[in-house]
């Protein structure tokens, strides 16, 4: 019915007609300033690779003497033909999600990854189809959306190159000219990649540890490819990312937990929340290495078991001290409704009065009230501050060449010193009357190349390779860094190690080459 002037209040605002206006250009920019977090880009992107079926990936940092050269993320997930990567990179294009797949709005790809590189390039291929590639550019898009087309014979070298992950099928993507890349001082880069690889792998063993919990393996590798050839170049670091789960201690806080609450939600029906209380004073890296404790409190929300808020209270009530040992599980409910609302990036669930209501109404199955939940972790909490511990000295933390598994164990046994750089290992060549040296400037622990094979059993080794060797050495020289003095008596002790470790090494090779001969 056509609008009359004049008419009652209108529910619907009348209209006369529609037009398709396509985006501008110019909304590239807006595409490239999403806020975007380096950790939160990349996981984006390993969404994709988990919804293809992908039960192996991995992140590539690639550098050379001077330079981060370029981030490609592989894996062997079902990848895409020509048709799928046109609609893969299509900037505004909507695809359809099954319920169970990660993705939710078909604009992750691009906008995660154009906030941090000015060139995208996606090589894939299936089981039936060859390889394909198409790269987006900033330029490109400022030129009305231009896409270009890879060439097919480079797609199918780059696939070749990481045959030990995609075998039949899989996807590449590659980011470069990647704006902090560019920013890195000369002789920055070990600094800049040992802080961004520990930062990325705590978020993505954060995020994703349902995943990693079931097998999903993930790995961070970074390689020098100065001198390449065909080949990947020198591998300088490799950490398999493992799960940090939030709710992962092994004794509660408090007896009878967790519990499981069920919290009446208007408009969307009954939500289960899991409520748990930590142990005080919990060491664990799933309690005490993933932020602030004060942040961590609060509602972990799951939307198909990956975790899209990691703490807070959504309005409930403000963060307390007193409160930094309780943390609910709640899994979103399955199709859209209009109380839950995530966004883009997937690290926040924005709620409204609906759910908090429903919470200050949950029961759990003996009839027990949320607020007496809330209660009972303020006074585990109370009660641990009570409790006296021994106050360890504090370390300066391990660095590159020692596993990860190890080095997150020292994280949660020893307090850090602020401040200091984390003490590296490396193997070069060295007099044969040295097992090790220490470079105290730049905080490495230099081991003899020339044992290298009687600790790895003759095969190569890889950057953290060796642990129980590094570990020990570790433990033993910690506190050689980070002095203003050297001593004698320190130097005497580095020089009697030696010799007494060249024994060891000795006896080692020995028994290794009477085994072989055996």
């Amino acid at each position: 019915m056509p609008y009359e002037s004049g008419a009652a209040w209108q529910y619907d605002v009348p209209t006369t007609g529609s037009t398709h206006l396509p985006p501008d250009s110019g909304y590239g920019k807006a595409l490239s300033n999403q806020g975007y977090g380096f950790e939160v880009a990349v996981a984006d992107l390993i969404d994709n690779s988990i919804d293809a079926k992908a039960d192996q990936i991995v992140v590539h940092f690639l550098r050379d003497a001077d330079r981060i050269l370029t981030l490609l993320i592989i894996d062997n997930g079902q990848g895409m033909n020509d048709e799928a990567l046109d609609a893969a990179m299509t900037v505004g294009r909507r695809r359809e999600y099954g319920e169970d797949a990660l993705g939710m709005y078909g604009t992750g790809l691009k906008a995660a990854s154009l906030s941090h590189a000015s060139s995208l390039t996606v090589v894939s291929r299936t089981r039936r189809s060859r390889a394909a590639g198409r790269r987006l550019t900033a330029e490109g898009v400022e030129d009305g959306f231009r896409c270009d087309t890879v060439d097919p014979r480079y797609a199918q070298d780059l696939v070749d190159r990481y045959d030990g992950i995609i075998e039949w099928q899989g996807t590449v993507v590659r980011w470069d000219r990647v704006r902090a890349f560019e920013t890195v001082a000369r002789g920055q880069s070990d600094q800049f990649l040992s802080k961004a690889i520990s930062r990325l792998e705590t978020h993505l063993g954060l995020y994703l540890h349902r995943f990693l919990q079931r097998g999903l393996k993930l790995d961070i590798a970074v390689w020098d490819v100065s001198g390449a050839g065909s080949g990947l170049g020198e591998e300088l670091d490799h950490i398999a990312v493992e799960a940090l789960d939030p709710f992962g201690y092994k004794v509660p806080g408090r007896k009878g937990y967790p519990r499981k609450f069920s919290a009446p939600v208007e408009g969307v029906g009954e939500v289960g929340l899991t409520t748990h209380i930590w142990p005080a004073k919990s060491k664990q890296a799933g309690f005490r290495q993933i932020g602030a404790l004060a942040e961590r409190q609060g509602f972990y929300f799951y939307r198909n078991d990956r975790l899209v808020q990691a703490g807070g209270w959504n309005g409930l009530r403000n963060p307390e001290s007193h409160l930094v040992l309780a943390r609910v599980a709640v899994d979103l409910p399955v199709g859209t409704n209009n109380v839950f609302s995530l966004d883009v990036k997937k690290e926040g669930v924005t709620v409204t009065p609906a759910f908090t209501l429903g919470v200050e109404k949950a029961l759990d199955a003996a009839g027990t009230t949320f607020p007496t939940y809330q209660a009972d972790a303020e006074a585990a909490y109370r009660d641990g501050a009570k409790r006296s511990e021994i106050v360890r000295k504090p370390v300066t933390p391990p660095g590159k060449g020692l596993d990860p598994r190890v080095k997150r164990v020292v994280r949660e046994e020893l307090p850090e010193k602020p401040g200091e750089d984390p003490i590296e290992f490396t193997w070069r060549t060295l007099p044969d009357d040295r097992f090790f040296e220490l470079d105290r400037e730049t905080n490495v622990i230099v081991l003899n190349k020339a044992f290298r094979d009687d600790f790895n059993d003759g095969r190569r080794g890889g950057s953290n390779d060796a642990p129980v060797t590094k570990t020990l050495l570790y433990l033993l020289l910690e506190d050689c860094f980070g002095l203003g003095r050297w001593e004698k008596t320190r130097q005497d002790r580095i020089d009697y190690w030696n010799t007494i470790l060249l024994a060891s090494v000795g006896a080692q090779r020995e028994r290794r080459e009477r085994g072989e001969t055996a």
